[in-house]
């Protein structure tokens, strides 16, 4: 996608969450309603998210060099997992808030925040409509739509609730919306927290381990394999590093076509798109796969 267009998409989407925000804010003031507010508090996240996740995507893009020899793919992980906490600590926020109104209820104007909840729903599902298309695989941009998503139906049920306030004097609802909408945004907030986090703890994209193993084993020049380690780099890149035991008679020619051939066996079958082997003779043969901690070479 050319970057022009990208970044009006970004714009359109920030300005919409922007008075979305503001409108929100003010028509739960006046109007009383928490669940109005939560969802303003919501959309004003939602705001720096946006921001966040297009500053990431740029500073990504940037080539390798000999500072970042890895280059800069993992800043949307960083912006991922930065905005999954500041969901946490806001839905976590809400649900304090909705408890403590359902010991102190106060008076909800339904008319009022029926209006601001539609204009607010509209405009929430514009922002998905802009944002669903640029997703793909890609966990920085998940969690911004994650954002969108939950803002719709944060809005869903404000809209709801307004309209049943304006038939039914029912104090307890707004808060009862207000904390089902904070535990799904909750929910949603910890499971990117929790993807973004493993990618930047280079923790195993749930690839099975003796798989590889029992794999690489299966080319006749490997005697065993050691000191293994599989992560996920980025949302694209997942990487191996092993050590094989090979004959010591082999040449460099001939274990330079045996990487080439377990590297390309080890895509198509598990996805690993980033292998790195070094052969060995005598060094590790006995070795396990996986080396206790403080025994690494």
């Amino acid at each position: 996608m050319p970057k022009d267009s990208s970044t009006k998409k970004y714009v359109l989407v920030t300005a919409l969450n922007l008075v979305i925000t503001i409108a929100e804010f003010i028509g739960g003031a006046l109007s009383g309603s928490l669940s109005l507010l939560s969802d303003a508090f919501h959309n004003l996240g939602d705001v720096g998210a946006i921001v966040l996740a297009f500053v990431a995507h740029l500073i990504s893009k940037r080539q390798r060099n000999t500072s970042k020899t890895f280059g800069y793919e993992r800043a949307e992980t960083l912006a991922a997992f930065t905005n999954g906490v500041v969901l946490i600590v806001i839905s976590l926020f809400l649900l304090g808030e909705a408890i403590q109104r359902f010991f102190n209820p106060e008076p909800v104007k339904g008319k009022l925040m029926l209006i601001i909840a539609v204009i607010g729903l509209a405009a929430n599902v514009i922002s998905m409509l802009v944002v669903v298309s640029q997703t793909g695989k890609n966990l920085n941009l998940r969690a911004t739509f994650a954002h969108m998503m939950s803002d719709a139906l944060s809005s869903v049920a404000v809209v709801v609730g307004a309209v049943i306030l304006n038939f039914l004097d029912l104090p307890w609802l707004d808060p009862l919306l207000t904390l089902l909408v904070s535990l799904f945004i909750l929910h949603e907030a910890w499971e990117i927290t929790e993807k973004a986090a493993n990618i930047l703890m280079e923790s195993n994209p749930n690839v099975d381990l003796e798989q590889v193993h029992q794999t690489i084993l299966t080319f006749p020049q490997v005697e065993n394999v050691h000191h293994v380690h599989l992560w996920r780099y980025s949302d694209d890149v997942v990487m191996l590093d092993a050590h094989i035991n090979v004959d010591k008679n082999c040449r460099a020619a001939e274990l330079e076509e045996l990487n080439g051939q377990i590297a390309a066996v080890l895509k198509s079958k598990f996805g690993i798109n980033h292998v790195t082997l070094q052969a060995e003779c005598e060094r590790g043969r006995n070795d396990r796969m996986i080396k206790p901690k403080g025994q690494e070479d």
